[in-house]
């Protein structure tokens, strides 16, 4: 476990995060989790150690900056807490991550299969996360008001903002993480989804093309 979590650190450093050691354990700590629930609940197809790190965590965790800066960007109180709905979470990659990076983020992580919510939910006592809930139910029955609705890898553009429009607070933003950029799902959206930034990300020791989609409704 030592190296993963040299490369977790040097991951983190390489994305320019600010995290704490118990941040850090709060992760290596969800990764043995992931594990060993994986072996029976089958939350992901990547059984290496070594490619849940690289492929999963650290695909996750290059996100985080853009998510902390749209979270500070949003000024609120002191004390008020940011609504987070994250969609399709399955084994809580990103949700898990962004709970641990973002602690004044409530992180609500929805899935259809109720195995996968059930590990979140145990997700959230074990590692001590009051900020993580696991949901089981289609998005489609949720209502927010969510200021930000994630997904990673998850449907296309035009699915997940139909599915989910009804979660997003009229001010809320879309944030869709997805491989290389992808314009025909961005051209088949409506005029009632507006995409006001691509980022591209860069995921340590993945050479892989990733971004996010932003997006926000536009009535």
């Amino acid at each position: 476990m030592s190296a993963l979590r040299a490369q977790l650190e040097q991951g983190v450093q390489q994305l320019g995060l600010t995290l704490s050691v118990e941040q850090i354990d709060k992760l290596m700590g969800f990764l043995d989790l992931l594990q060993k629930w994986n072996k029976v609940y089958n939350l992901t197809s990547v059984r290496d150690p070594q490619e849940m790190m690289s492929l999963h965590m650290l695909d996750s965790l290059a996100a985080v900056p853009a998510l902390q800066r749209h979270v500070a960007s949003l000024g609120k109180a002191e004390g008020e807490r940011t609504a987070q709905l994250d969609v399709g979470s399955g084994g809580g990659l990103p949700g898990v991550v962004f709970a641990v990076c973002c602690p004044s983020v409530d992180i609500h992580c929805v899935d259809t299969v109720g195995k996968k919510a059930a590990f979140l939910q145990q997700a959230a006592v074990a590692l001590k996360l009051p900020n993580l809930k696991g949901i089981h139910a289609r998005v489609e029955t949720l209502n927010g008001p969510y200021d930000i609705v994630s997904c990673r890898a998850f449907a296309s553009l035009l699915d997940f903002t139909t599915w989910s429009r009804a979660a997003i607070a009229p001010q809320g933003i879309w944030f869709a993480m997805k491989g290389k950029t992808p314009d025909e799902e961005m051209a088949a959206l409506g005029a009632d989804v507006n995409v006001f930034h691509v980022e591209p990300l860069h995921v340590p020791g993945l050479e892989a093309e990733r971004c996010i989609v932003w997006m926000r409704p536009t009535h």
